[in-house]
């Protein structure tokens, strides 16, 4: 979250300022529903990112699913973006690198702090 805020509100805002037509304004959307949908999306990064460990070079396993999710992030969202909103070609390119790079390090994040399971011991007799 702490990521999100700096890029967002503070390294974006003239960004921001000037898609202001296609943004909500003060007080107009609900901080508190935006705060709970990406805390569930850390969670479902989190859980995907446990489903698909392959024991690779640590960070460097976690940089590369991060990037693989801001690609597909990107992709399937963030473009179609550009295309409905009335979004600007370098505010879209802005936020791609954005992702590319923030999801980069939630994924050395999520790798930093999952243990897979230990191996089951078979009980042959």
């Amino acid at each position: 979250m702490a990521i999100g805020w700096g890029v967002h509100e503070v390294l974006l805002t003239d960004f921001y300022a000037r898609q202001a037509v296609g943004i909500r304004g003060e007080g107009a959307s609900s901080s508190a529903i935006g705060f709970a949908a990406a805390l569930i999306g850390f969670f479902a990064f989190a859980y995907t990112y446990a489903k698909g460990y392959e024991g690779g070079q640590g960070a460097q396993e976690g940089m590369r699913f991060g990037v693989l999710v801001a690609l597909m992030l990107i992709t399937l969202t963030g473009v179609w973006g550009h295309v409905v909103f009335p979004m600007s070609g370098g505010f879209t390119a802005v936020l791609a690198i954005d992702y590319v790079v923030e999801f980069a390090v939630y994924g050395m994040i999520v790798d930093a702090i999952y243990r897979p399971p230990a191996p089951r011991r078979s009980h042959a007799t």
